[in-house]
């Protein structure tokens, strides 16, 4: 304690009057490993800390941090963040209900953890997950398909991906119920990046994509009970893939169904892919439509059937301005319209080693993908960004870096954009060595086992 609280102590000690003890700070920082923060849709930042998982709010300042795992966490998700549509997701219905509820799930060495909570903070059921992986989990990706149904997978360097169902309860407070329902072997190179979505014009259908050492995107498809079938390879990056993210469905033409990917890779670029639904065909012409698959595949690029459906892979863009890895990417989250409608902003973040977060997006009059925003740290102790996340509004977006510290900047603009730096938490993600207080005790230094050294 300081110096003038130890004087204050021993004084009511000698006077006999009761003394209480209360926490009144918490420092902590984040884990030096991509895909282990989590901005959650009910506005809470959650990240991994050594073995603990910390919560805070970035507009309100409120903390929470629980202890849970004996080994070190390595991944890290809101499941609710994920949560954009019910099963006719073209038609953009949000369900915010859920937002505020249910789940985070993270992973710690080969195991994995469902934690629900309610809007108070107040975490009430742990549920660890079937033992299905042999070595550390490398990504996590989910989607609610029903009200109480939710699909997520899991992909570890043991070269599986395992798809769950997750159960939940209406109730606050009800259990909920994981069932392992497939598992994909992808070889002896594993996968590092996932993303789920689903299908536009295919209420029933999901598409998983996941990339990851070998430098090419793989896309499935599969059910609601499931059951996924390799479908297409994307091929254009030169090194790992580091990040996948699918946006909401787009209208374009006025009646089909675009589905945007993004995804980034250390050979410092970023690719957009856009899959564009076909109109339904009959039995005989389905068929044929199959057979031509694998002649328009090498014309057109990559097409592949899910239920009644063909679906066209095309290359949007190739996004070009990052000098370093790209660890992240992330479409806007979708913007509410009247009622329950949703809007996909045509908007990506990406972060990178070069220690720069971009937003890209469209010109207005060419359509050309450019960086309309950059930002970044010049200090030579950032040591790059492990990834960055959107403010569920998008008017705030968040980095992590090398040495576990949060960056963050927020649109203050009123006419047009201004991004300022905004304060955030920090602290160290190793064991803390040693501690003092100042003498005049004003202010505490802290050192660790993560070469860095706070005052507080």
């Amino acid at each position: 304690m300081s110096p003038a609280a130890g004087e204050q102590l021993s004084g009511a000690h000698r006077e006999g009057r009761a003394v209480e003890a209360r926490r009144v700070f918490i420092g902590a920082g984040c884990n030096r490993v991509v895909n282990n923060v989590s901005w959650g849709a009910c506005g809470l930042v959650a990240f991994s800390t050594q073995n603990a998982v910390a919560l805070f709010s970035p507009l309100f300042e409120v903390g929470r941090h629980t202890i849970y795992s004996q080994e070190v966490l390595t991944v890290l998700s809101w499941l609710g963040r994920l949560v954009l549509a019910k099963e006719s997701v073209f038609t953009g219905k949000y369900l915010l209900d859920k937002l505020k509820k249910w789940t985070t799930t993270v992973s710690a060495d080969a195991e994995l953890f469902g934690l629900p909570f309610t809007p108070s903070l107040q975490w009430f059921h742990a549920l660890q997950l079937p033992g299905m992986h042999k070595k550390g989990i490398t990504c996590l990706a989910g989607r609610m398909v029903s009200d109480t149904i939710a699909i997520f997978a899991s992909t570890s360097s043991d070269g599986i991906v395992v798809i769950w169902e997750m159960a939940i309860e209406p109730t606050t407070g009800g259990d909920c119920k994981v069932t392992c329902l497939h598992s994909l072997s992808v070889g002896l190179k594993p996968m590092v990046s996932l993303s789920l979505a689903v299908l536009p014009g295919q209420g029933g259908y999901l598409i998983l994509a996941m990339g990851g050492l070998d430098h090419k995107i793989h896309i499935y498809c599969g059910d609601k009970a499931g059951k996924f079938i390799k479908a297409c390879e994307l091929k254009g990056h030169s090194d790992w893939i580091r990040s996948l993210d699918f946006s909401l469905p787009v209208m374009m033409d006025g009646e089909r169904h675009n589905l945007f990917l993004v995804s980034s890779s250390q050979d410092r670029t970023i690719r957009i892919w856009k899959m564009t639904s076909e109109a339904a065909a009959s039995g005989s012409s389905l068929q044929l439509r199959k057979e031509t698959i694998e002649m328009t595949s090498y014309i057109e690029g990559p097409l592949f059937v899910a239920g009644s459906t063909s679906y066209q892979v095309s290359l949007e863009s190739l996004l070009v301005g990052h000098e370093d890895w790209v660890y992240s990417v992330e479409w806007q989250p979708p913007t509410l319209l009247t009622g329950d409608e949703a809007h996909q902003p045509m908007s990506i973040l990406s972060a990178s080693m070069d220690k720069m977060m971009m937003i890209w997006r469209p010109e207005k009059t060419t359509g050309l993908w450019i960086d309309s925003v950059t930002v970044g740290e010049l200090s030579h102790s950032a040591l790059g960004f492990y990834g960055g996340l959107w403010q569920p509004d998008g008017r705030s977006i968040l980095a992590h870096g090398y040495g576990g510290s949060f960056h963050m900047w927020r649109d203050v603009g009123l006419d047009s954009e201004n991004w300022q730096p905004q304060i955030v938490p920090s602290g160290h993600f190793a064991p803390v060595s040693d501690l003092t207080w100042a003498r005049s005790g004003q202010y505490l230094l802290s050192v660790s086992h993560d070469q860095a050294s706070f005052s507080t």
